[in-house]
Order: C-alpha cells, then structure tokens, then sequence
C-alpha cells in the first residue's frame, strides 16, 4: 500500500505538476526510498508514449538535433520530454548541464520538460536510473520522450535496449569511422543519421556506413540512412517521416510492452543481486574497503570473494528446497 506521501506524489506526476514531477525525477536519481513504490503506481505497461534515443560519439551535434526534434514535435502539438545524460561534476557528482545549455530555445515553454542527469560511473552513455526516469515522463503524459546520451563512443549501445527508436548520429571528420563501425556501434541504429551533410567527407562516411551495412544479414531491416544538418534543418523533415514511419510500423505493440518490460524486471534483479553481495561482504568483512584490504593482505582474493557469495546463494537454495520437501 503506497504512503500518502508516495501517493501524492504520484498524484502529482500524473497532473503535470512540474515541482513534484521534478522532486520525483530527484528522487528517483537518489534512489530515495519512496521511488520503488511511486514508480510502482505509475507503471503502466500498455503505456503509448515513444522513447527515442539519440547516440553517437562526441562532437556529432546529438544536442543540435535533438533540440530541431524538440522544435518539430512542439510544432504538432505534443508535450515533450527530455533527458540530457551528462558527464558527473567531480566536485557535486551532478550533472554539468551541458545539454541543457544547448537547448535554450525551449527554456520557457511550459509543455517541454528537460532534464539532465548525470552519469554517476554509469557505463553505456546512460545514468543507471535513465529506464525509471523514462516511465514516470510516460506517466506525466509527454509523449514522446528524447534520451540523448553522453557521448561514449562504442560504449553506448544500452540505449538500444531503453529506446523504441535508436538514432545513430554520425558525422564526418571525427577520425577513423571504420573504427566506429568495427565497435558494434553500428548494429544498434534503427535509424542512422548522417548529421553535418555540408562538411566535408560526408560522401566517403555515406560510402562507409553503407558498405557497413551491406554485411547485415539478409533477414533483417536495414536501417535508412539519413543525411541532415541539424544547425540549418536541412533534412529534417525526412528525418521526422522516417521516425514517423517506424514507430507506426508496430512500437507501441504488445511485444514492444513485454520487451520494456522484461528490460525493468532484469534491471531490478541485478541491482538485489548487487544488494544482497554488498550485504554479506559487509556481514563478513565490516565494508568493502576492509574486503579490498583483505585482498591487498593476501588474506583473500576478489574470486575467493566471488565464491563465497556463489556458495552462500547455492546453500540458500538448497535449504529452501529441503523445507519445500518437509
């Protein structure tokens, strides 16, 4: 049962009230107590809204585009959410903002919500609560949802599994694209954009990435590719019937629903996972750094660790099962 606290809350996200869908988003971030169970109340599985994930390595203009998306979107008459993942202040652990900066034109409209969050460590271009984040701007009815990523380079393929639509946005000039493409990077666009069409090499990137392309199996789609300038919206438009014309092709269907769904559940049972570890070191060794001393010492390893917590999770089981026979 949720608190009255946790419920009005939820209440809050649900009406639009930016101050409490703010304070929701912190809290979901800190991974204050509350969030599971306010996100609890906000789930909604059959949910419409379309998420749409923008990636690329640094210096490809994702903030130029997603802020000429923001623009389109506000055009048609749609509230639109954002989430900005930026590199961790090292002083604060916050977010920098930068993206936010960039995207000033829509400061003041009340019917976008722009969020930055900060990466906090987290591997993939993405923060660790970015999925969460995701679900409560669902229930606050904007739709869709942009997710622009940091700009890792080839670590950033796990905003294919949060996304409904990934755009890979390349440009020309940033080094060895072959390289780019070697990393896997290239497996994860459902649309690859080919932004700074008027820089030069964009024929040999065009070149690069169709040849790319060319070597994924003949079962499945090849994702268009677009050329565009963000900085003058040309192509823009084709951009934007080509996201169109995706997500009519079936997003928000009920494989889709299972499929986020699936991605949340396996999220969760990694993170217990993790919190159940930490307890027992902390059980056996008084905190993590008295265990990685330990290591130092050559009183243990980090894999005899790594057993022990195997043979605890075997014994937990085999106990069970003995009570499920008597």
């Amino acid at each position: 049962m949720l608190s009255s606290e946790a419920a009005d809350l939820a209440c809050k996200v649900r009406s639009y009230d930016q101050r409490g869908l703010a304070r929701v988003l912190s809290m979901v971030e800190n991974r204050h107590s509350l969030a599971p169970s306010i996100l609890h109340s906000l789930y909604n599985p059959e949910r419409s809204c379309l998420t749409i994930g923008i990636t690329g390595p640094p210096g490809a203009g994702k903030s130029t585009l997603t802020n000429r998306l923001i623009t389109y979107y506000r055009m048609h008459g749609t509230k639109v959410g954002v989430i900005a993942v930026d590199p961790s202040s090292p002083f604060s652990g916050g977010a920098l903002l930068g993206d936010r900066v960039r995207m000033q034109d829509h400061a003041s409209d009340p019917e976008v919500f722009i969020r930055s969050m900060a990466n906090r460590g987290h591997l993939g271009g993405l923060s660790g609560t970015t999925r969460d984040a995701l679900e409560v701007l669902a229930a606050a009815s904007y739709n869709p949802v942009l997710v622009e990523t940091m700009g890792v380079g080839q670590a950033e393929v796990e905003i294919a599994s949060i996304a409904d639509i990934t755009l890979l946005v390349l440009v020309p000039g940033l080094g060895d694209e072959v390289q780019t493409m070697k990393a896997g990077i290239m497996e994860i666009g459902d649309i690859i954009v080919l932004n700074k069409s008027d820089r030069a090499g964009m024929e040999q990137l065009e070149m690069s990435v169709n040849a790319s392309l060319d070597l994924i199996p003949d079962q499945a789609d090849r994702p268009p590719v677009i050329r565009c300038s963000a900085q003058t919206g040309k192509g823009v438009a084709e951009l934007t019937d080509a996201i169109v014309s995706y997500a009519s092709s079936g997003t928000g269907s009920k494989a889709a629903a299972r499929r986020r769904s699936a991605l949340i559940l396996n999220s969760i049972i990694r993170e217990k996972g993790r919190e159940l570890a930490e307890e027992l070191i902390l059980d056996r060794y008084g905190s993590i750094e008295e265990a990685i001393e330990s290591t130092l010492e050559g009183k243990t390893t980090p894999y005899w660790i790594g057993e022990m917590l195997s043979g605890f999770l075997k014994n937990k089981r085999e106990n069970e099962n003995e009570c499920k026979r008597d």
